[in-house]
């Protein structure tokens, strides 16, 4: 059985890697856990790992935070050692943060088997690090293992060859489904006092949204006026808690702190509508069949607003307001997607096992080492 060694570096990442981990050992590989510390405020990342039960990582990198060239080059002059050392058949990387294409590059230049989980999703904003992200890792993957129909047709249109592209369903949805039951019993709406159906959840994050004063200034306008309507809670992000702070937060917006995974499902399952700049929060609503709305102008997960309950209102207050409203009172029908059935892991571990034995690709000794061209 192959050497698999699976990189997660942020929250993002840990809902899907957990799965794959625990697929790839149910049919006997030897799976290597490397955290690179990308998340390590422990509100961000231990209280995951004890709500998703994943064991320890057999390697934490520690890289920390830093400009994206800083956080990058952190990561790739941390892991290529570790990759020398551990010698892994394959290396799987998820998603679409700095460690990600960081090991990725790392990997495919040292010679094991890479394999990307959430390939081929796109969407067309270069302002993002995290499309840039995304459209390198695909590139320099062997398995591309995509979520949802659309991203299997981004990378045929792309040029990949078939036997890269694998459409294996949402990984993020086989956590969901496993943990739903224990995130409801969480008790979190008790703990603050709320109700079913009777507040709106926010969350904001991105650079866009959150780090021009004027721009976050004029969304938080607009939630004050939801929030007029309809209650709002919203878990404060470490990257905009100062900043809303400078800012001032209008009434009828509680600000509470992070929540851990299986309070935050509780809280998304038990929304009137969620108003988010996250792309897996769109996912989650999609499958929990909860109203989204979501503040950008655009979405890599378009599967979302198609098939789900997701609809994109951008940046512009008014458009907000109006977007909401209208989904207050007609709400969109819930249907989640083919394949977001709670067994995409289990399909990504065969395409891997399979992909791996059939491999003539020569075992890497140098892992790198070589000098320069």
């Amino acid at each position: 059985m192959p050497r698999v060694l699976c990189v997660a570096g942020a929250r993002p990442n840990y809902m899907k890697i957990k799965p794959v981990m625990d697929a790839l050992e149910r049919r006997g590989a030897e799976v290597l856990l490397v955290h690179t510390g990308q998340h390590y405020d422990p509100a961000m990342n231990d209280v995951f790992f004890a709500d998703l039960g994943i064991r320890p990582p057999d390697r934490f990198l520690g890289v920390g935070s830093g400009t994206h060239a800083e956080q990058t080059g952190r990561v790739m002059t941390a892991f290529e050692p570790l990759l020398g050392e551990v010698s892994p058949d394959l290396v799987v990387v998820v998603g679409d943060i700095n460690s990600t294409v960081a090991c990725a590059l790392v990997t495919a230049k040292a010679g094991p088997l890479l394999a990307h989980v959430e390939a081929g999703l796109r969407s067309r904003d270069w302002s993002m690090p995290e499309e840039v992200n995304r459209v390198v890792t695909d590139r320099v993957s062997d398995f591309l293992l995509a979520p949802s129909p659309d991203a299997a047709e981004n990378l045929r249109a792309e040029g990949y060859r078939d036997d890269q592209i694998h459409l294996v369903g949402n990984v993020m949805i086989d956590t969901l489904l496993a943990n739903l039951d224990r995130a409801k019993a969480s008790g979190i709406l008790d703990r603050y006092g709320l109700t079913r159906g009777e507040y709106g959840l926010v969350t904001l994050h991105r650079p866009a949204n959150v780090d021009d004063p004027e721009i976050l200034a004029a969304l938080l306008k607009a939630l004050g006026e939801i929030a007029g309507r309809c209650p709002l809670l919203l878990p404060v992000h470490p990257r905009a808690a100062g900043r809303l702070g400078d800012v001032g937060v209008p009434g009828g917006i509680r600000l509470v702190p992070p929540a851990g995974y299986l309070d935050f499902i509780a809280l998304q399952d038990s929304a009137r509508v969620v108003l988010t700049d996250s792309g897996g929060i769109q996912e989650e609503t999609t499958a929990l069949g909860v109203p989204c709305v979501t503040l950008r102008d655009n979405t890599e997960r378009p599967i979302t607003v198609e098939q789900g309950t997701n609809v994109l209102a951008g940046r512009d207050p008014a458009r907000i307001v109006s977007t909401v409203n209208r989904v207050l009172d007609d709400p969109p029908a819930p249907r989640r997607p083919e394949l977001w059935d709670g067994r995409a892991s289990e399909r990504i571990a065969d395409v891997l096992l399979a992909g791996a034995a059939a491999s003539t690709r020569p075992r890497p000794t140098d892992h790198g080492r070589t000098p320069p061209i």
